[in-house]
């Protein structure tokens, strides 16, 4: 998005005319952000023999699917619905990942069933797996390696010692020992990467970590170096230089070639990295008010909407769509939800008024997907611009969605007669 004047446009479109047309609460996406980041993401890796695997559980809708397919990524899933959704947009099974957490075994075995490549994060899931399929099926290993680092030593130790995901370090004698007694064909080592420990020294002592535990494999095909990427929120914020990374990442995977002769894809699955900085929430100011020394602005959304700044207590940079130029003062941006319900809190924005149209940047990712009905309120419509042209690719929720799977039943007079 793009000022002009007193404008904001996204590829030459008026966004206050988007949310017109289309109404608020309002998430908006531009195509050309994303096509943008999946090129520096391989600019940055040129050289290195890898692919994307789109992490889609950042934002699932089936037109952004369609998009990273038409740009030639892959997909990385969580779950069999992404995995249906990701087919549904074209994907083939062999380019989708598939990297459950705590699910029934079932779920593994549907997934197996619709063709796709399985990454095993538990003790207890490959010992199914291998009983279930011996050396029939291919899978890989995601790995939760215990990497120490000096640099934000105790938020890297505190995420390691919290963190539910993966193998741990001193399991892998227990998982090749499974391995073997089972004949599994392990084609794959996946790092289970976060953004609060993604930082070029933690992720460089990560490469070490991973490609030492590769050589004690002989038939790997390749190493998932997984997502975690962070983007700027604002300006001071410190994130990893994707092109130092690739350069570091580089100098390392040489090196494991030569020692090892074998030269594996290196995958990576980025999700908000690709769509953050793409996506928009647009909402409406209902209510301006003063309650003491604060000002509020009661906006038509809340954090059924976009939950990251209660849950996470995530910066979002606020724009005033109608004011831009209106002079500066401190506001509270606050929802309609029944709790408190902060977007910003004490915020030097220009001049709101009631009616202005204000929107809520870096939203593509973990917004809508994260969205509840909770107040009974509707989701949002989500729109992506595209070729310099504004479509609807998500209705807005209706009554009719809210109660469509509910039953209500009859409740019997003598029932509430016994209970009194």
């Amino acid at each position: 998005m793009k000022r002009f004047g007193n404008r904001f446009e996204i590829q030459g479109i008026n966004v206050q005319e988007i949310c017109c047309r289309y109404g608020t609460p309002l998430y908006v996406y531009d195509a050309d952000t994303i096509c943008r980041q999946v090129e520096t993401f391989r600019e940055a890796m040129h050289g290195l023999n890898f692919q994307i695997k789109y992490a889609a559980k950042a934002l699932t809708n089936l037109s952004i699917l369609k998009l990273m397919k038409a740009l030639g990524t892959g997909l990385d899933t969580v779950s069999v619905p992404e995995i249906r959704m990701g087919i549904e947009a074209g994907f083939c099974p062999n380019q989708i990942v598939f990297t459950p957490n705590c699910v029934d075994f079932s779920e593994i075995e549907e997934a197996v069933e619709l063709g796709v490549f399985i990454n095993l994060e538990s003790l207890s899931s490959l010992e199914k797996f291998g009983k279930r399929y011996g050396g029939e099926v291919p899978c890989c290993l995601r790995l939760n390696p215990f990497i120490v680092a000096e640099d934000n030593r105790e938020k890297v130790d505190w995420w390691h010692q919290q963190s539910k995901f993966g193998i741990a370090d001193a399991q892998l004698g227990e998982a090749r020992r499974l391995i073997a007694k089972y004949s599994v064909q392990i084609k794959g080592i996946h790092i289970h990467s976060s953004s609060v420990i993604m930082n070029p020294e933690v992720f460089c002592k990560g490469v070490e970590t991973v490609f030492g535990v590769a050589e004690q494999f002989d038939e790997l095909d390749f190493i998932d170096f997984g997502g975690g990427l962070k983007v700027k929120h604002r300006e001071e914020d410190k994130v990893i230089d994707i092109y130092e990374l690739g350069r570091g990442l580089k100098s390392a995977y040489v090196d494991f070639v030569k020692r090892c002769g074998r030269d594996v894809q290196l995958w990576f699955e980025p999700g908000r990295y690709l769509v953050s900085e793409s996506g928009f929430l647009c909402v409406r100011a209902n209510v301006v008010k003063s309650n003491g020394s604060r000002t509020f602005v009661g906006v038509d959304s809340g954090f059924n909407q976009l939950i990251r700044p209660m849950f996470y207590g995530a910066y979002h940079e606020v724009v005033n769509l109608s004011n831009p130029d209106g002079k500066p003062s401190s506001y509270t941006v606050v929802g309609n939800v029944c709790e408190i319900d902060n977007f910003a809190v004490d915020r030097r924005l220009p001049q709101t008024r009631e009616g202005d149209l204000l929107a809520i940047k870096n939203a593509g990712s973990y917004g809508y997907m994260m969205a509840s009905n909770y107040n009974s309120r509707y989701r949002p419509a989500e729109v992506l611009v595209i070729d310099g042209e504004a479509r609807l690719i998500r209705r807005r929720d209706t009554y009719e969605d809210l109660v469509r799977n509910q039953l209500a039943i009859d409740i019997p007079q003598e029932a509430l007669m016994n209970d009194a």
